[in-house]
């Protein structure tokens, strides 16, 4: 390999206890149907659009195909709850629903808006995925859901030319990063970073990868529980460390101003299609907005592990999962489609994407970067941990313009005062 290529030290996982890619899956291994399901109509909701839109949209084209089901896909923006809520109140919800957070099964099932998985969907789930995915579909001792799409969300996307120019390395720590890289950058006329300010989800991802490295898994598994306040000082700490590179508008394109108000994937754009800034932070799913503004993945477009703040890298790692909000004809084989190895491999194909699914072998992927990450998590040991602001209601953890996302988008314009913005999320923060 280059010296850009990932490499042994970055080989970071995508899943969690346990290996992502595993045993090849036979073919045919998906549900099939030469038309059981013709004249069955279903809807599904999601929070993609563009390329990741299209990416999903294969898959759904797929099992059309296999059972002559017609279904129609309606994006649900980034606040997911925001356009279920009305749909489930006026007893109108999607068929099926992709939550972006365990938090919202959490609380559908509460609502008893969700059917349980039954026949070859909860087959599939549990025979091809490990624990730790099932449980995240899991209310108590029933299981809603199944984990369709994973991401890897402890990387940092950088161009290499822009590196070359410069003459900088990818950084093990996060000193490497705010001083040797970014200021070596700064100082040959190269803004270091793309920020996606716009959408705050970004900017939580931000604060669990410094707050899971700096303060530790026990904390972080504190904070995400309730269990420790948001005044707490490693909360502070963090948004202290944050703010060594929020607090320099030279470090951002547009400064601080400009960072806010750029969404993702505009942000991607901002490195591979414009070249305004030479790295951009958030996930392996990076990868198909950096191809769609003409980067080739593992070329010149090449990802490192977020530095390590603390003692280890952070290992942060989210995922969508699917749920049955009706009980009609062909759900639950939608499901079972959804689930597969065969679905997932097809949208493997489309670029974009990670599975969770074990039979979902490393060649379904098209490049050997995306392959690389698709590895396992197998090198990131005990400190890997699933979205903090996914793991919370998604009143204070995922609603746009609330929350965590609107406190910390405030902190991104001003980041001058940590222990005021605390306070915030303290106030924020649901009562445990």
């Amino acid at each position: 390999m280059s010296e850009h290529r990932w490499n042994s030290r970055g080989a970071i996982a995508v899943a969690a206890a346990g290996a992502l890619v595993a045993s090849a899956c036979s073919p045919g291994a998906g549900p099939t149907g030469g038309g059981e399901l013709g004249g069955v109509e279903l809807t599904v909701a999601g929070k993609w659009t563009g390329v990741e839109q299209e990416g999903f949209e294969a898959v759904l084209a797929s099992f059309e195909e296999e059972t002559g089901a017609s279904v129609s896909y309606e994006s649900t923006g980034e606040d997911t709850g925001a356009y279920l809520g009305p749909k489930i109140e006026a007893g109108e919800p999607p068929d099926v629903a992709v939550l972006p957070q365990p938090g919202l099964v959490d609380e559908y099932a509460e609502q008893d808006a969700l059917v349980p998985l039954e026949g070859e969907a909860a087959t599939t789930l549990d025979e091809q995925y490990t624990d730790y995915w099932r449980d995240l579909g899991s209310v108590g001792d029933e299981t809603y859901g199944v984990l369709i799409k994973a991401a890897h969300k402890s990387l940092i996307w950088y161009r290499p030319g822009a590196f070359d120019e410069a003459g900088v390395a990818a950084p093990e720590t996060w000193d490497e990063l705010t001083d040797t890289t970014s200021g070596t950058l700064s100082d040959a006329g190269i803004t270091p970073f793309a920020m996606c300010g716009a959408s705050g989800w970004t900017l939580t991802d931000w604060f669990e990868n410094v707050y899971l490295s700096e303060a530790g898994p026990e904390s972080y598994d504190q904070l995400a529980g309730g269990e420790l306040s948001w005044t707490d000082e490693s909360v502070v700490q963090t948004l202290e460390t944050l703010a060594e590179i929020w607090d320099e508008g030279g470090m951002m394109a547009g400064g601080q101003s400009g960072a806010v108000q750029t969404d993702f994937p505009t942000c991607v754009t901002q490195v591979y299609g414009q070249e305004d800034a030479a790295m951009v932070f958030e996930g392996d799913f990076v990868s198909a907005p950096a191809a769609e503004a003409g980067a080739t993945v593992g070329e010149d477009a090449i990802a490192f592990p977020f530095p390590a703040v603390g003692e280890e890298p952070p290992v942060v790692v989210a995922g969508d999962i699917a749920v049955a909000m009706t009980e009609d004809e062909g759900v639950q084989e939608l499901l079972a489609y959804l689930a597969s190895a065969d679905a997932q491999s097809v949208w493997a194909e489309q670029g974009g994407y990670l599975s969770a699914n074990s039979e979902v072998t490393a060649d379904a992927y098209e490049d050997e970067f995306t392959q690389e990450l698709a590895q396992t998590i197998l090198d990131a040991g005990e400190n890997v941990r699933y979205d903090l602001s996914d793991q919370v209601p998604s009143a204070f953890g995922a609603t746009e313009g609330a929350g965590m996302w609107a406190i910390l988008q405030d902190f991104l314009r001003d980041p001058s005062d940590p222990e005021g913005t605390a306070e915030e999320l303290e106030q924020a923060a649901p009562e445990s």
